[in-house]
């Protein structure tokens, strides 16, 4: 969702400069950021751009009305969950229904009452805004606080779709904790609780704002870096796995950690894919294990196929 000088973004889209004209005027002063389009298809294009929190909607509009974009709306992934109040000269209990069944949330008949306009516009970015948190502890891994494997899936998704559309690069980092089996065995879950705490701590203090840490389930984890290519993600990671072995644990200080490490910014295969992508990463992150744990790997195509040819293909443990 975009905020803009950290207020959420209201889209109002009507053919009307005078109904523009007016509310950007009549809601200048509420606690969002309000933005116009004069045409159904720029309404959408500004939909998927810019994921506003709430849209207003005109049903009367030319080319493409209302009902129409609405339903474009509902249909597109990107756009299903961005709450609609439709806005209409009619009072027609039909279009109402209709609105209704695409999707609204809202109907609000001109010309305004604007007391309730604001007060309804109001309702509909607190609800918006309940269902995002709600949205939001879905996808938080309850353990370590960490975003989980179903956020990450849509963030790869998300990430591979602009990596093909603008060239923009980015590297995928798997990590797993070396001999983690063995720790917990040995010490009790209790402290391979504390150590996948601990490790997710370092995570957040050492990935930019930008980037996306996450426990990708048991003791691996799974890290997006925008922008960044290999060789400059390698720097990052091995600053992770050095601050990773360097911890002590307060009820085992004799006990070190440490991790395996494997990047990729270019998967063989399909490079559309997020299964190409992660069995890349994997491929690495074996490489590593293989090469005696505690250590980052780059994804090498030609390392992977020289591994293939000479043994059969590995099935990796945790641990």
């Amino acid at each position: 969702m975009e905020r803009i000088d950290d207020q959420p973004t209201v889209l109002l889209i009507d053919d009307s400069p005078e109904i523009l004209r007016l509310l950007e005027v009549r809601l200048r002063n509420e606690d969002f950021a309000l933005v116009t389009a004069q045409a159904a298809v720029d309404g959408l294009r500004i939909a998927r751009e810019r994921r506003p929190a709430l849209i207003l909607l005109d049903l009367d509009m030319p080319v493409m009305d209302g009902f129409e974009a609405l339903r474009h709306l509902k249909e597109d992934p990107r756009t299903v969950s961005i709450p609609v109040i439709v806005i209409s000269g009619s009072d027609d209990t039909d279009d109402k229904v209709a609105g209704f069944d695409l999707g609204a949330i809202d109907y609000v008949c001109k010309p305004f009452n604007m007391p309730e306009l604001r007060a309804r516009v109001r309702s509909a970015l607190k609800i918006h805004e309940l269902m995002r948190m709600l949205e939001q502890r879905a996808q938080i891994d309850g353990l370590t606080g960490l975003w989980n494997r179903a956020y990450f899936d849509e963030r790869l998704v998300e990430e591979i779709a602009h990596h093909q559309r603008h060239g923009r690069p980015f590297s995928l980092v798997l990590a797993d904790l070396d001999h983690f089996k063995s720790l917990n065995d040995t010490h009790g879950h209790p402290a391979g609780d504390a150590v996948l705490q601990g490790f997710a701590r370092l995570l957040e203090s050492s990935v930019r704002a930008q980037d996306v840490a996450c426990r990708y389930g048991g003791e691996e984890f799974v890290i997006l870096l925008r922008d960044t290519k290999a060789e400059q993600a390698r720097a990052l990671v091995e600053r992770v796995r050095a601050g990773l072995e360097a911890l002590r644990w307060p009820r085992h200080p004799e006990r070190r950690v440490t991790g395996s490490f494997g990047i990729c910014d270019a998967p063989a295969g399909d490079a559309g894919s997020p299964a190409a992508w992660l069995q890349s990463a994997d491929d690495a992150l074996y490489q590593a294990k293989r090469a005696g744990r505690n250590r980052v790997v780059i994804f090498d195509p030609a390392a992977t196929n020289d591994a293939a040819d000479t043994q059969p293909a590995p099935v990796r443990k945790a641990g």
